[in-house]
């Protein structure tokens, strides 16, 4: 019984655990070790991505937030909805920073009801912009789960076979108000390929897990807003294709911004708006039939053409070809054939680790190893040390 009783709260074991874990230098101090645990942490993000895997590389995603009572809440600081929009606009930022040629759009849910905030599209600061507005409007009853999952399965449904298809939820409440059998909406999107995440704000809830197991989500709680932070931009990765998903062809234009001084014309994204946006003398073309778009990548509605530009195709590749995983050694192990400087930012390694690039024995410090992974995408060791192609006649 007494071992029982020790047995019975897990979370004494892992406090054990940490204790262990920690240890004091030469000095006596801990700070190393606390060091050496927020470095791992940093590292974890990108060192747990698959491999070998195929992706998916066209994203459309749409964001459900849910806009009710419970978002008033003042758990994170000032309130879940400010907290919850402020990281939603960094989270955009940085999806079409890795996702050039994906798409997004916001749905918000609240009062029973689902609204399209933003339909899908390419340009982050339309999605900011209207997200902003949010702040000011007032948080309503109950959610509803179910109709915004409608919502968004009436414009994910028609997304060709080759591209991704996703739905990512952010909730904050413990309830959802359905007017129908939600488990036929979630049979729904498993057979319409839609892959559903949600990151919880209070509590784990059972019909979320269930959605996502059955989609193929991940499902996350927070445990405090630098916790809700990286949960969030978990999703910048293009996630694994799935099984049914179609392998062809892609027919794409190039459009260059043009501007034709005759006369103003309104763009085709912007025919049903009621406001003058999109109207004027600029504005990408579609090569196949001449339609006028304000932003790109966008499907052409009138024939159908992907339009991109070529520094988006290009800057997409990167997910399929990541760079090798550097190989973390310790400082005291260099020898004097290694710089006791930074390869990139030139600064002294002064950290007890240091990361070296197993193509050009490169030496680099965690902040520069971390920016080169997942910004940069390309080693300046292995830029600087390329030797050159002699032409020959």
């Amino acid at each position: 019984m007494d071992e029982e009783q020790d047995k019975a709260y897990t979370w004494e074991g892992d406090y054990e655990r940490t204790w262990e874990a920690i240890k004091e230098d030469e000095q006596g101090s801990l700070q190393s070790t606390v060091d050496d645990i927020i470095h791992r942490a940093k590292r974890r993000r990108f060192l747990d991505r698959p491999v070998n895997v195929r992706l998916g590389m066209m994203r459309h995603l749409f964001i459900i937030l849910d806009m009710s009572k419970s978002m008033e809440e003042k758990d994170l600081k000032p309130t879940r909805l400010h907290s919850t929009i402020k990281l939603i606009e960094s989270f955009i930022e940085e999806y079409y920073d890795q996702n050039p040629i994906s798409q997004l759009g916001i749905i918000t849910t609240s009062n029973m009801r689902a609204e399209k905030l933003t339909d899908l599209g390419g340009n982050p600061r339309r999605h900011i912009n209207t997200l902003k507005k949010c702040k000011d409007k007032v948080c309503l009853k109950e959610p509803s789960l179910q109709n915004s999952l409608e919502l968004a399965l009436t414009s994910l449904r028609h997304m060709p076979g080759h591209a991704s298809r996703e739905v990512l939820i952010i909730m904050g409440s413990l309830t959802t108000c359905d007017p129908d059998n939600i488990h036929q909406t979630i049979d729904t999107m498993k057979s319409n390929n839609i892959r559903c995440s949600v990151i919880g704000l209070a509590a784990e809830v059972r019909i979320c897990k269930k959605l996502c197991n059955v989609t193929n989500g991940t499902y996350g709680v927070i445990l405090d807003e630098t916790h809700y932070k990286e949960l969030l931009m978990e999703h910048t990765l293009p996630p694994p294709a799935t099984v049914n998903s179609e392998s062809s062809l892609i027919k794409m234009g190039f459009p260059k911004h043009q501007i034709h001084t005759d006369k103003p014309a309104i763009c085709v994204c912007h025919l049903d708006s009621k406001t003058s946006e999109g109207f004027g003398l600029g504005g990408y073309f579609c090569p196949q039939c001449h339609s006028k778009y304000c932003e790109l990548p966008i499907e052409c509605k009138c024939c159908g053409l992907t339009l991109v530009s070529a520094p988006h195709l290009a800057r997409s590749f990167h997910h399929l070809f990541p760079l090798d995983e550097f190989t973390e050694i310790s400082t005291t192990s260099l020898d004097e054939s290694y710089s006791s400087y930074c390869e990139a930012c030139q600064g002294k390694l002064s950290g007890q680790v240091v990361y070296l690039c197993p193509r050009c024995d490169k030496v680099f410090c965690l902040e520069c190893e971390m920016f080169i992974q997942e910004a940069l995408h390309s080693c300046p060791g292995c830029a600087s040390t390329r030797p050159k192609q002699v032409r020959t006649s």
